[in-house]
């Protein structure tokens, strides 16, 4: 809003206050010269609009705009050049987060900064702080703290950033040790796993490598040949491979979502209403107990019969196990 525009009449000094009002409660104290730079206006406009909100408010029960129902400024802060809103009306009453809700917010935050591609981000801080300052009551303490990935996730992480080459060994998913080099190109997170998305030279293409599964992870000086522009990553970090296994099985139709990562195949309605089955393709057995154990309860392995028997097995010595105790 440019100093020019002030004699287009008293609707827009109406919306600048409106804009002023919850930019000072955000800010707690501001001088008239940043007030002035930030909505692009003259310091006199500035003074002059500050200088009204003693006599803006709400009409109250009694209709009168008595005291308590107007703004209220520091006057002597005033003097100095600074604007501080000592009472401020009608914004308190508009619904805010609970303390509980503004906590599970906070946490979520929190968790999303730990996130290598949030790293230090000033912006998650600032959202955390308003949401904490804007709630019916102080939210409570809340700290989240994901499980620690090893020391690998530095050197990945500054290589990354540097754009070189790394090397590693790694224990693929049938359990086969390999030497690799690879063009990091990106880091995500599942749950409490972590995952490289990189173009590996041994495969010439794009794999996901698990951080738990990699090992003398070393950083090198050589500039990565394949960037993340110059490459598409799959929409999902598993990845189907001809050597898979098809394994078939039944769940109820409305977990379907959380089989997305593994591309299931369409699915045919069960002779139990409400459930269906699909075809999911998997690298080995190990990962069709990871994927039963996900599911809570919810997936029954019907074929092929090798399968079927691998997940029995399975949850027949855990259940012995827990009969030891």
């Amino acid at each position: 809003m440019a100093e020019s525009r002030r004699g287009l009449g008293g609707a827009e000094r109406a919306l600048f206050m409106l804009a002023l009002v919850p930019y000072l409660l955000d800010r707690g104290e501001v001088s008239l010269d940043e007030i002035a730079e930030h909505f692009d206006v003259s310091r006199d406009l500035v003074l002059r609009t500050v200088e009204l909100l003693p006599v803006t408010g709400i009409p109250g029960d009694a209709n009168a705009y008595l005291d308590n129902d107007l703004f209220e400024i520091d006057y002597e802060a005033l003097d100095e050049g600074m604007v501080v809103l000592t009472r401020n009306i009608v914004i308190d009453e508009t619904p805010r987060f609970s303390a509980r809700e503004a906590a599970a917010l906070i946490a979520g935050l929190q968790y999303l900064s730990a996130l290598p591609e949030n790293a230090d981000s000033s912006s998650l801080t600032a959202l955390a702080a308003k949401l904490a300052r804007g709630t019916t009551d102080r939210p409570g303490e809340v700290g989240v703290a994901p499980r620690a990935p090893d020391a690998a996730l530095g050197v990945i992480r500054a290589a990354v950033a540097a754009g070189t080459r790394i090397t590693f060994d790694y224990l693929n998913a049938r359990g086969v040790a390999e030497s690799r080099l690879v063009d990091p190109l990106r880091l995500e997170s599942n749950d409490e796993d972590w995952y490289l998305r990189a173009w590996c030279s041994t495969r010439e293409g794009v794999r996901t490598f698990r951080l738990d599964r990699m090992g003398d992870v070393r950083a090198t000086r050589a500039p990565i040949e394949h960037r993340l522009a110059d490459v598409t990553l799959p929409d999902t970090l598993f990845q189907a491979s001809p050597d898979d296994l098809e394994v078939v099985i039944e769940l109820p139709e409305t977990a379907m979502t959380l089989l997305t990562d593994y591309n299931p195949h369409s699915t045919t309605p069960s002779s139990t209403p409400g459930r269906v089955m699909t075809t999911v393709r998997l690298a080995h057995l190990h990962g069709l107990k990871r994927l039963v154990a996900g599911l809570g309860g919810l997936a029954t392995v019907l074929e092929p019969a090798d399968a079927r028997r691998a997940v029995a097995d399975w949850a027949a010595a855990g259940v012995a196990r827990y009969a030891e105790d």
